[in-house]
């Protein structure tokens, strides 16, 4: 029953904290890669002690994410695990899957779904204190429009496409950092940038307007404080400088300091 051979479609999840990232490796739609976290709605009703009364549609309640898994019905679809950081573990019951993503390893499962619609999972595995908030949500469709649907990722990544030797402004870098801010950073430092509870406030930090933009820029590609704040090596080099410059120049922040896509790629080096 665990023979993964022959797949018709092959996706690595990668567990990380705390959200998931699915490549599409082989089959219709390779080359098809993005992130897959809780929709920031949903950790705003947890914050505020949970959805009020008409405020969710159906019973996805911390369930719903911003960018579903998507395949194709009655298809055999291998998953491959890893994680970036800790050991998580990728389950959807209604597939019967239940496998564990292991830094430094990879593991495999499959699924069949027999019919279209919504299946939802989550992380199985404790992975830290956002674990509650690590939803997963895989969209099965038909097989047209699941050619449609790579059809419409392809020409998106296309146009998302960074030319990495850009200089960019900093106007563009607010701009995109406020759209990576909100989707990664938001839940736990706050919109406000206040931080709550253990977490840091960024708005007035030490870090954040030091003129050294290598302290900052260490604290996203490396973590700190044991895992606390998880490193962040998975944003590409434009969304990293972005959200840098983003906090350093928002809120009481007014620094005027840019990091550009380049500081981040030799910082990786």
């Amino acid at each position: 029953m665990k023979d993964t051979t022959n797949a018709d479609l092959t996706i690595k999840t990668t567990g990380m904290q705390w959200k998931w990232g699915y490549d599409y490796l082989k089959g219709e739609g390779e080359g098809i890669s993005f992130y897959s976290a809780l929709d920031a709605s949903h950790r705003t009703m947890s914050n505020n002690g949970g959805p009020k009364e008409g405020e969710v549609p159906g019973n996805d309640y911390l369930l719903k994410v911003d960018k579903p898994m998507v395949v194709p019905v009655d298809r055999k679809i291998r998953i491959i695990t890893t994680a970036n950081d800790v050991i998580h573990a990728w389950m959807v019951p209604a597939f019967g899957v239940k496998q564990d993503a292991i830094p430094g390893f990879v593991r495999d499962t499959w699924f069949r779904a027999e019919k279209t619609g919504d299946y939802y999972g989550q992380c199985a595995e404790l992975c830290g204190k956002e674990h509650a908030y690590m939803p997963i949500h895989v969209k099965v469709v038909s097989a047209e429009d699941y050619s449609k649907w790579v059809h419409n990722e392809k020409k998106l990544m296309a146009a998302k496409a960074d030319d990495p030797a850009k200089d960019w402004v900093l106007d563009e870098l607010m701009k995109r950092g406020e759209k990576v801010y909100a989707a990664n950073c938001a839940a736990c430092h706050q919109t406000s940038g206040k931080g709550a509870g253990p977490i840091k406030a960024l708005d007035a930090a030490a870090v954040v307007l030091d003129a050294d933009k290598s302290k900052q820029i260490a604290v996203l590609l490396k973590g700190q404080n044991s895992g606390a704040m998880p490193a962040w090596p998975q944003l590409s080099d434009t969304e990293l400088a972005a959200v840098i410059t983003y906090t350093k120049n928002n809120w009481s922040n007014k620094t005027g300091q840019l990091v550009q896509p380049a500081d981040i790629l030799a910082a990786r080096k």
